[in-house]
């Protein structure tokens, strides 16, 4: 069993007892519901921003702790601060330390999107992220059927969430296209075994109809890399790793922009 089988098999769990404490007219309820989620493609495309969607992640499978000392709403303001066009959040406990009020700390602290990075599997995961003020969810190739791709992103879209579809390779992106995507994401990382090889974005994104905004996820350390994705055609850039695992994640992304704009 990989590592993506046991989270997969946790995260039904997980949402059997979420679904048991809390109800989908409790979700209705909830202090975002009704907000109006802002438009990814906006602040992707925004020259004034980096392109950069900045994630908080405090562990993961692969490297175990990467920073548990920094919290969600200093680093999240301040990868914002720095000109991140949106913000990634780890929900999921059990595998990467996260918890859903990261999210609502997340929504609170900041004005630019944000992505429930979680593994969804249900459509009450996309309720509740609409509740808890996600502007943006997630959805993996890897775990999920076309017919379920296709029911869960038509029903972020029928709340205002933007969609991004993570794909791992040609395969999981041909039969996974569907008309309710926002965007398409490419990560570099093999979730069975969590290694990573950014020519994996280059080999896919000319396969990736232009309709989509194209997303390089993961196995990015350096400006020069962006600079190369971005003249390959990609409009946004997924870093988590490379700025968490330093003692001010803030700072680090702060330095990473300013080094791009010389690139």
């Amino acid at each position: 069993m990989t590592i993506l089988d046991k989270i997969v098999l946790r995260k039904k769990e997980e949402v059997a007892a979420a679904k048991q404490a809390v109800s989908v007219k409790q979700l209705e309820a909830g202090l975002h519901f009704n907000r109006n989620p802002y438009v990814f493609k906006d602040f992707l495309l925004d020259k004034n921003r980096t392109g950069i969607i900045a994630e908080f992640k405090r562990r993961s499978p692969s490297k175990g702790i990467i920073n548990d000392q920094v919290t969600v709403e200093e680093v999240t303001h301040a990868y914002a601060a720095a000109g991140a066009s949106a913000l990634s959040v780890l929900t999921d406990v059990n595998f990467f330390g996260g918890h859903t009020n990261d999210l609502l700390a997340a929504r609170a602290a900041n004005e630019i999107p944000v992505l429930r990075k979680d593994f969804m599997i249900d459509e009450y995961q996309i309720l509740e992220a609409k509740a808890l003020g996600a502007d943006l969810i997630l959805l993996i190739a890897a775990i999920l059927t076309p017919a379920e791709i296709k029911n869960l992103s038509a029903l972020a879209k029928s709340l205002g969430l933007n969609v991004l579809l993570e794909v791992h390779n040609l395969e999981e992106l041909q039969r996974s296209i569907c008309k309710d995507l926002d965007a398409i994401g490419v990560n570099n990382r093999n979730l069975a075994d969590f290694t990573v090889n950014i020519q994996t974005s280059f080999d896919l994104v000319n396969q990736i109809p232009n309709e989509f905004m194209k997303i390089s996820e993961s196995a990015i350390s350096a400006p020069e890399t962006i600079k190369e994705l971005r003249a390959a055609g990609f409009h946004g850039f997924l870093i988590g790793e490379n700025f968490m695992k330093t003692s001010n994640p803030g700072l680090a992304m702060q330095d990473f922009a300013r080094q791009l704009i010389s690139v």
